[in-house]
Order: C-alpha cells, then structure tokens, then sequence
C-alpha cells in the first residue's frame, strides 16, 4: 500500500534544512562547498541544514540561485526545487506502514496544537473579561 501523495521535501513533511541539505546534494556540492560559495562559516551551514539557525535574506537569495532552486521552494517546500528522491527501493511494506502513522501523528499533533492555540486564546478572553 504506497501512498503515491508524498511530498518529501512540502511543508509537511521537510523543514527548511532538510530542503537545504537535499538541494545542496543535488548539486553535488558538499557543506564546505557550499559554505565557501556563500561566505559563511561551515558551522554555519551546519547550524542552517539542523534547523538550529536560519539564514539572513540576503544569504537566502544566494543560496537559490547557487543551488539552482526557488527562494519559495527552499522556504516552504512549494514551487519548483529538486526531485524526491528514488525510494522504491527502500519501500517496504514495513516501512510504508511506519511512514504513513508518522505522517498520521503529525497530522493529529498539529490539529492538538491549533485546538491548544484556540484555547488559551478563549482562556485570555475569559481573565480579561473578569479583571474588567
């Protein structure tokens, strides 16, 4: 049972490194490369394709057309960027299963973090209601 509606690098399922580190691959370009072509530290770019820090826009612009990738696609996963990657391989049974409840968890936890959101929201509304 594949679920032929994977996106692997759309906003759901990427963050802005994963798409970072994939693009860069498929330029055949390796962190130090890309590093040096940007003018940043390689840590940086490190710290760029884990998600512990975000680029400057100026630094993102560079980095599309250097990767030869939409800024949108680079951002959000939309437009156009680099290919998903051949897994028919590696689909097992197995695995399919475990990506599809991965990809149901995330679903379930982001509708929890909306329904949180709205919440406290109300619970705001309510205090400033009884201070006043």
């Amino acid at each position: 049972m594949q679920d032929d509606t994977t996106d692997w690098y759309g906003p759901e399922a990427a963050t802005f490194g994963d798409r970072l580190a994939a693009a860069r691959d498929q330029a055949g370009m390796t962190q130090t490369d890309l590093a040096k072509r940007l003018g940043v530290k390689l840590s940086t770019l490190k710290k760029w394709e884990d998600d512990l820090l975000e680029p400057r826009a100026n630094r993102l612009s560079i980095m599309a057309g250097v990767l030869n990738v939409s800024l949108v696609w680079l951002l959000t996963g939309e437009g156009e960027g680099v290919s998903d990657p051949d897994d028919t391989d590696l689909m097992t049974p197995d695995i399919n299963d475990l990506l599809i409840e991965l990809r149901e968890m995330k679903a379930t936890m982001k509708a929890n973090a909306e329904k949180l959101g709205r919440l406290e929201k109300k619970l705001r509304l309510k205090l400033s209601e009884a201070v006043t």
